[in-house]
């Protein structure tokens, strides 16, 4: 964990928009940085590749799930048991969120909160996979 003096504002930032943004602004400040021939902070790249890994993760499992709904449906009877679980799974709950939003939601606050503190979040397999392919 790096102390907050050690972290500039500006790579907080950054950081954290990178989150709330599915990775965009981490990516464009990515570019930004290699045609001025610096190098990006291990803390921003982290965080920007976590972000950009937890978009593309989210893409592809929503892709994988409405397929094998689609699939499952033209089943007779499981066709309905499947529509009363996604029913439950987006039924608004909590200020008119549903579950499923409610965790996305807060496990992007929790990564952007981290962020903009200066201090490197935590998810389980995510966070271990980003730094195991750190070379630096």
């Amino acid at each position: 964990m790096a102390s907050q003096d050690q972290v500039s504002i500006f790579d907080r930032i950054i950081s954290g928009l990178s989150y709330l943004s599915a990775g965009i602004v981490g990516i464009i400040y990515l570019i930004f940085i290699s045609i001025r021939y610096r190098t990006p902070s291990k803390f921003v790249m982290f965080h920007v590749f976590q972000s950009v890994f937890l978009s593309l993760c989210y893409v592809i499992i929503n892709w994988l799930f409405w397929t094998v709904v689609g699939i499952l449906e033209h089943i007779p009877f499981v066709s309905r048991l499947i529509r009363q679980i996604i029913f439950l799974f987006n039924m608004p709950i909590i200020w008119g969120y549903s579950i499923c939003q409610c965790v996305i939601y807060g496990t992007l606050i929790y990564l952007a909160v981290f962020a903009f503190m200066g201090l490197y979040s935590y998810l389980p397999w995510v966070s271990e996979a980003i730094k195991s392919n750190f070379k630096r």
